[in-house]
């Protein structure tokens, strides 16, 4: 009788341990392939936003080449500026010399184009306009695609169209300007159109 419960009990132990590892090995299974097709999934939409930037965005130089017969009749620019402000044809100008189409007047004597004023060599500069315009010369194309060729990691930088929209976005004050929360790289020139600056870190 007693052999007999024993075995009984030892079976009931068996098969619950017998179901407990299935059990245990579909979740585990099922957790990696879950991951597996998440992994793949970040990958595909990596690709699909890298080719999506690299075969429709537009570069200021080429926007010039296929307008030069064309009027301008608008531009887009930088609004929020109380003193200065930058068109999307690089232009800087005073917000007295901008005009009813959004664009700088070019015969204004005041007026820059492609200016890296306060900017210093590792593309970093004190005043986001002219961040914006020198970010927007033809000759910074290296370096933006360098930023370009990361921006599918970053959302912002994945939903921009053109070299303006690119440039307004990194010239912003951003987390690669800053070293801790209220310490900047360098607090006289945060405001960066290229990659990561590496310069020594000064407290504010």
């Amino acid at each position: 009788m007693w052999a007999a419960l024993i075995i009984r009990v030892l079976r009931r132990r068996i098969v619950l341990a017998a179901i407990f590892t299935v059990s245990l090995t579909y979740s585990v299974l099922s957790l990696w392939q879950e991951r597996t097709s998440e992994l793949s999934s970040s990958d595909i939409n990596f690709d699909q936003s890298r080719k999506r930037l690299s075969n429709s965005f537009l570069w200021h130089s080429e926007i010039d080449g296929n307008q030069t017969d064309l009027k301008i009749i608008s531009c887009r620019n930088s609004v929020q500026g109380k003193v200065l402000i930058v068109d999307d044809k690089g232009y800087v100008c005073s917000r007295s010399d901008l005009m009813p189409s959004g664009c700088c007047n070019t015969r204004s004597g005041n007026t820059k184009r492609f200016t890296c004023d306060t900017c210093k060599e590792n593309g970093c500069c004190s005043i986001y306009e002219y961040c914006i315009s020198c970010c927007l010369h033809p000759d910074k194309k290296q370096v933006l695609q360098n930023v370009l060729g990361k921006a599918a990691e970053n959302v912002l930088f994945a939903s921009v169209s053109d070299h303006f929209e690119l440039c307004l976005a990194k010239c912003r004050t951003s987390s690669q300007s800053v070293h801790h929360e209220n310490s900047y790289r360098d607090p006289r020139a945060k405001h960066c159109y290229g990659e990561t600056p590496q310069v020594e870190v000064v407290q504010s």
